[in-house]
């Protein structure tokens, strides 16, 4: 009788762990479905107060800050670059920009996905720190 009980808490317990993981894996998957066809995706920084948004058709950025508080610091959009990085004859497509994380806290690559051009983005609280440069 004991034998019987500890086998079926041990199915159940499986069934309810294996179950569990594949809602996880659903949620991903939607998740990463809804992301590549976005428009506009947050990119975090190792700065827990400060993101990027990404314009993914066309590579326009900018650094989001918020805080827990409208008393401690800033709270807003900085322009990290406000210009098309596509060429006239270049077709805006949703998902066409993404942002890679470096090593060094500040600075991600940006990839156009369809020509495969690169992008060094360093986004800083000081204006003058803030640039995209193209790397060739």
């Amino acid at each position: 009788m004991k034998t019987r009980f500890f086998t079926l808490t041990l199915v159940l317990i499986t069934l309810v762990s294996f179950g569990q993981n594949k809602i996880n894996e659903t949620n991903i998957s939607e998740q990463k479905q809804i992301s590549e066809n976005a428009i506009y995706q947050l990119f975090p920084t190792q700065n827990m107060w400060t993101f990027i948004k990404l314009d993914t058709r066309n590579g326009k950025m900018w650094q989001v800050h918020f805080n827990i508080s409208n008393d401690d610091g800033f709270q807003g959009e900085l322009i990290l670059n406000s210009y098309s990085l596509l060429y006239s004859d270049e077709q805006e497509i949703k998902g066409r920009f993404t942002l890679y994380k470096t090593e060094n806290t500040y600075n991600f690559i940006l990839l156009d996905q369809i020509n495969g051009k690169t992008y060094q983005v360093q986004w800083n609280s000081d204006k003058e720190k803030r640039f995209v440069s193209r790397i060739y």
